[in-house]
């Protein structure tokens, strides 16, 4: 399966949640905000929303400082 992550093209073994993916993209997942073809996906969900062929996901990282 092909997804697109942060406007890059990714490919997934297979069946993959939003969890999973956060997991194998970042270690800090408290910090982490998750859009999914233009939708915010709550943090409640990301276990249960499977990513389908095609998916947009941009994952966003509040970093703090100035």
């Amino acid at each position: 399966m092909s997804v697109t992550v942060n406007g890059e093209a990714v490919r997934l073994a297979g069946a993959t949640t939003v969890a999973e993916l956060v997991a194998g993209r970042t270690q800090e997942h408290r910090r982490v905000a998750v859009a999914l073809n233009g939708g915010v996906v709550p943090r409640s969900r990301w276990s249960a929303t499977q990513l389908t062929d095609g998916d947009a996901v941009e994952l966003l990282v509040a970093v703090a400082g100035g």
